[in-house]
């Protein structure tokens, strides 16, 4: 069963809740932090992503994370960030338009992870699961959340939504893609315990994403361990836990170079001996997404956009497929990228690249138009229950296989390891 642990949140102050919170240091580019630190010193990428500032050093050199561990400690010495007094949870609410996601931050435990009560999907990069180790163990704070999902059969997440009722939150934020982020307290004992208690009787929680932070949190605990300065705190690591129905997931949709050689008909006529192929009249590439005419859920559908057409690829599931090989970008990477395109290592073939779902269609196929790329395949979301169906078989998903929503900020609240 699961764990929950209430910590003494370390967060913005009043004054510096405009300033403070980022995007996570993996979802931008090392030049694009430099630009946003430089605009914004106060804003967390001046703690996360140190490597912007020295640009000229390698990711990974001693000052990377000694600059992090002073940059942290500048923070809170100038004032931007203060600790609560006792230990809480906090809920975390994002309003995406008319769409409303609420969250738990709490510790959960790194035994349980290790023993996969915390259950994976995804593998994870030796390069950055050691970035992440040595960024937390310098500045001695889990400074970003992994995002959880526990799936919800006792209405956990009406529980949670009741607790912060008619509450003010101490803390909100407004991205700049418009998302309104907010932060509510629960210190009181008695909803404590309830939060406590009701996380006690679910028995898996499921890492949506941030596999790399959870990793990395684990390693920090081992090599403390290690080296006789293990304390309680670093053997628990921050999350936000989510009702499994209450994400939104989105495709990771595929971007090709080239035809390895074969020109447009030529490919057809080899996808054609692969999957029933039916060309598309129209398509709304201001939405993100091609709705499928092959609804079943025996049938594997992704789309295709070739030289300014748009095709919709189906072929029957196999009947004794395991949770892995039902996925549509397993079928995609062994049918085409493999066989077809010799596509073999999709994590670092430059002839590849991947755009999150959420993104319009519209900058997909200006890629493709342009000539910068050859073609696109438009990949249908995973669901929700099938990335919990996958990690509950213990298997591994391939990489850029789910685009979760939403997004969660960095710096809205952390968790300290003292």
């Amino acid at each position: 069963m699961v764990t929950v642990y209430p910590f003494p949140g370390l967060h913005p102050t009043a004054e510096s809740f405009s300033v403070v919170p980022s995007v996570p240091y993996d979802v931008i580019e090392r030049e694009d932090a430099a630009k946003e630190i430089a605009e914004n010193p106060k804003s967390l990428l001046s703690v996360i992503r140190t490597d912007a500032e020295l640009i000229d050093l390698d990711p990974h050199d001693d000052k990377i994370y000694a600059r992090a561990k002073e940059m942290f400690a500048k923070f809170k010495a100038d004032g931007l960030l203060e600790s609560d007094a006792k230990p809480a949870y906090y809920i975390y609410r994002i309003t995406m338009g008319k769409e409303v996601f609420t969250g738990l931050v709490s510790c959960v435990s790194v035994a349980e992870y290790n023993s996969n009560v915390i259950k994976k999907h995804e593998l994870t990069r030796y390069d950055k699961e050691e970035d992440r180790t040595r960024h937390i163990d310098s500045v001695s704070c889990h400074t970003g959340q992994v995002f959880l999902l526990y799936k919800d059969e006792a209405a956990v997440e009406k529980m949670l939504l009741s607790l912060i009722d008619g509450k003010t939150p101490f803390g909100e934020y407004t991205a700049k893609n418009g998302n309104f982020h907010q932060i509510f307290r629960i210190d009181d004992e008695a909803e404590m315990e309830k939060i406590t208690e009701t996380f006690a009787g679910i028995p898996n929680l499921y890492i949506a994403d941030g596999h790399h932070r959870a990793k990395s949190s684990a390693n920090v605990c081992e090599r403390r361990k290690s080296e006789n300065r293990l304390t309680p705190d670093a053997e628990k690591f921050m999350a936000v836990l989510f009702a499994h129905k209450s994400v939104r997931i989105y495709g990771y949709h595929r971007l090709i170079r080239d035809l390895a050689g074969l020109n447009a008909d030529m490919f057809l006529n080899d996808l054609a001996l692969r999957f029933t192929i039916t060309p598309i009249k129209k398509v709304d590439i201001k939405k993100n997404a091609v709705p499928a005419r092959e609804t079943s859920s025996d049938m594997h559908v992704i789309h295709l956009y070739l030289e300014s057409q748009w095709y919709e690829l189906t072929r029957k599931v196999e009947p004794s497929a395991d949770a892995i090989e039902r996925l549509d970008v397993s079928v995609l990477q062994n049918l085409v990228l493999d066989d077809m395109l010799a596509i073999l290592d999709p994590r670092g073939d430059p002839r590849i690249a991947f755009v999150g779902g959420i993104v319009p269609l519209e900058e997909v196929t200006k890629q493709v138009d342009s000539g910068e790329f050859a073609a696109a395949f438009i990949m249908q979301p995973v669901t929700a229950q099938g990335v919990i169906d996958v990690a509950d078989a213990g298997l591994i998903m391939p990489p850029k296989s789910t685009w979760f929503e939403p997004k969660l900020l960095s710096g809205m609240v952390m968790h300290e390891i003292k």
